[in-house]
């Protein structure tokens, strides 16, 4: 187990971290000093030298490295990365329920829900950590950054196991909400079954015909409004992209999907079209504790545009 950071967690995210390997026996001197090793090893990734200069690398005992430091093996070094600009992801997240374990939140569209690529800052764990005072703050489940609605997060490592063991096993009762089209002549309610399969590095999930299905989704009509139909969506499953797939599937594409049936190339920072889709129910047995939970989303469909503020955030180093 590596040792204890000696840096604090910044704007929700822990330090890098890195660590010397053994010298090369055949290129001994391969790195005479640490700045040597550290601009190899980040190429160009960072400024190193900068950040040498600023003394923003620290050994285990939270000592700044000097880019003449010698090179020595198994050295744990921690950093922060500079944060690039992103552009500030507009609505509120609304703290549902919050307890010793659990926080219940309900996040609006585009808002990412960990960090990841271009969406760091403009997360829900990130945004989170520091308002709550969380930092061990984690998602128990997945939920896209263009879907809206709840997601169940963990305060501290401690208690992800018992919760993330219940959505395995599917003891968590799931219940989404979509605005698509109306079909006079589809037959509701139905339940879509089917073997969906998505690539790494592919924005798109796809149908495998014939394939052992792996995908289950029971779909129902709620109610009408505007012309469009408001459906209830009970998933047995949780592949990638499910509810957006077989509703596209049934010829009735969630209303502002980017990707079903056509892709469409959105800005990162339009905000205009929010996906019509809700995560609007969570139910279960508290695997700690016995008693059961039960959480609603405080949106409702169709959800109204987002406005941008125009400005980018960029937490300073």
């Amino acid at each position: 187990m590596p040792p204890r950071s000696p840096l604090p967690a910044r704007h929700g995210l822990a330090p890098a971290r890195l660590c010397t390997p053994p010298r090369d026996r055949t290129v001994p001197d391969a790195w005479p000093t640490m700045g040597a090793w550290l601009r190899d090893r980040l190429r160009a990734d960072v400024d190193v030298t900068a950040m040498l200069a600023e003394r923003r690398f620290v050994d285990e005992d939270g000592r700044a490295l000097r880019d003449d430091d010698p090179y020595t093996p198994a050295r744990h070094v921690w950093f922060h990365r500079d944060l690039r600009d992103e552009p500030v992801v507009p609505g509120a997240i609304h703290v549902v329920h919050r307890d010793e374990r659990l926080v219940v939140v309900d996040k609006p569209p585009f808002l990412s829900t960990i960090p990841r690529g271009r969406h760091v800052v403009q997360s829900v764990v990130v945004r989170l950590r520091a308002e709550l005072g969380l930092p061990e703050l984690s998602p128990l489940h997945r939920l896209d950054r263009i879907t809206s609605g709840l997601l169940l997060l963990a305060t501290e490592q401690r208690w992800r196991g018992a919760y993330q063991t219940a959505f395995e096993r599917r003891a968590v009762d799931k219940t989404y909400r979509a605005l698509a089209p109306l079909r006079a002549d589809l037959e509701l309610p139905t339940t879509v079954r089917n073997h969906l399969h998505k690539e790494r590095g592919t924005p798109c999930a796809q149908v495998v015909p014939g394939a052992p299905p792996n995908a289950e989704t029971r779909v129902e009509l709620e109610r009408e409004v505007d012309g469009r139909g408001v459906y209830r969506l009970t998933p047995r499953t949780g592949r990638t992209h499910q509810l957006r797939l077989h509703l596209a599937g049934l010829g009735i594409p969630i209303v502002g999907d980017p990707l079903y049936p056509v892709v469409r190339d959105v800005a990162v920072d339009d905000f205009r079209d929010p996906l019509q889709l809700l995560a609007a129910e969570l139910a279960f047995t508290d695997p700690v504790d016995g008693r059961r939970r039960e959480f609603r989303s405080v949106r409702e469909l169709p959800l109204a545009a987002q406005v941008a503020s125009g400005s980018s955030e960029r937490r300073a180093p």
